[in-house]
């Protein structure tokens, strides 16, 4: 089969499409023909060597969800059968034409999306309502802070918040991002610069309950200031810096909350209680069409190495798909 391949770490230019061995599922593991495959920050870390695939995972083919239809189970695989449309998380290995994956870290594909919609969903979903109320406990009528709105889990997230009942706040460098964020269920769309601020002054000095944030140190401090008393803070990501001072007395006197998450190195069993969580409330959602994946763009498997540099520039609103045929 083909697959793409960090042929040694670096940039873009690093990636080959290469043949390699088709793999087989035993017990309770399935193989799945991937029609698309989502792109995530995740590979760019990958691909340059800062970011190893966890124990069990494809080292060198990288690729955390994909879309596509059951092709082969394992003799103990009770829930799925060749034919079906599913849709799953990966530790890696996802950006090829098949895989191998646990069962239960499969969700079937609502017949209202097609596979390049359906891989754009498994990361971002699974990561944003993770986040959103098993990790911060995200109530009807609470107001959240969602940064880099334009991403993919932020879109997500806005979704999914603004279909709970919550008041949705957005921060983004690109103001064109936030104006396309409205849509989706976006309330208040923000300025990167001076967000404490805004918050507390449309809030009338309350700040917001939760804050979902990829950035790390750059916004610790207006973070601190936006959170409401019993505030909950979420953090998946460190792009602005993994270092900084906090003010403990802040969090003291508001006593505040403050979690850091990730996905790809969860354990089986967390991973499929998030599959599970994703296939019972948000599939439905899905279904229904109160939420969608947001695609920028497709790019063809060998195209990958500018699916890369694209992603590495920020400019998508939302996500970057391999189409695997």
């Amino acid at each position: 089969m083909k697959a793409v391949v960090i042929a040694r770490p670096g940039g873009p230019e690093v990636l080959e499409i290469r043949e390699v061995e088709m793999p087989e599922p035993i017990g309770e593991q399935v193989r799945v023909r991937i029609h698309a495959a989502g792109l995530n920050r995740a590979d760019l870390l990958q691909r340059a060597g800062g970011y190893p695939a966890p124990p069990g995972a494809a080292a060198d083919i990288p690729g955390l969800e994909f879309a596509g239809i059951v092709d082969k189970v394992g003799s103990l695989v009770s829930r799925w059968r060749p034919g079906q449309r599913v849709m799953g998380l990966a530790g890696g290995g996802a950006q090829a034409e098949y895989i191998v994956t646990h069962e239960g870290l499969l969700a079937e594909i609502p017949e209202t999306l097609d596979f390049v919609q359906a891989a754009g969903v498994p990361e971002v979903f699974c990561t944003a309502h993770d986040a959103l109320f098993t990790q911060a406990g995200l109530q009807m009528g609470e107001r959240v802070l969602i940064h880099a709105a334009g991403s993919g889990v932020g879109t997500a997230a806005i979704q999914l918040a603004h279909a709970a009942g919550a008041t949705t706040f957005g921060t983004s460098r690109t103001p064109a991002k936030l104006e396309r964020a409205i849509p989706l269920g976006l309330d208040y769309g923000l300025s990167d610069q001076n967000f404490a601020e805004e918050i507390k002054r449309l809030t009338n000095g309350a700040g917001v309950q939760v804050i979902i944030d990829f950035i790390g140190a750059a916004y610790m401090a207006q973070n601190l200031e936006a959170l409401a008393t019993w505030g909950r803070m979420v953090y998946l990501a460190t792009m602005g810096g993994a270092q900084a001072s906090i003010n403990l007395g802040l969090v003291m006197s508001k006593r505040l909350q403050i979690r850091g998450s990730t996905l790809r190195t969860r354990t089986l069993e967390e991973k499929m209680a998030v599959t599970r969580r994703l296939a019972t409330q948000v599939v439905p959602l899905l279904a229904s069409g109160k939420v969608k994946p947001i695609i920028e763009r497709t790019y063809p498997m060998h195209e990958v190495a500018q699916a890369h540099r694209d992603m590495g520039e920020n400019k998508n609103f939302g996500k970057l798909i391999l189409v695997m045929e």
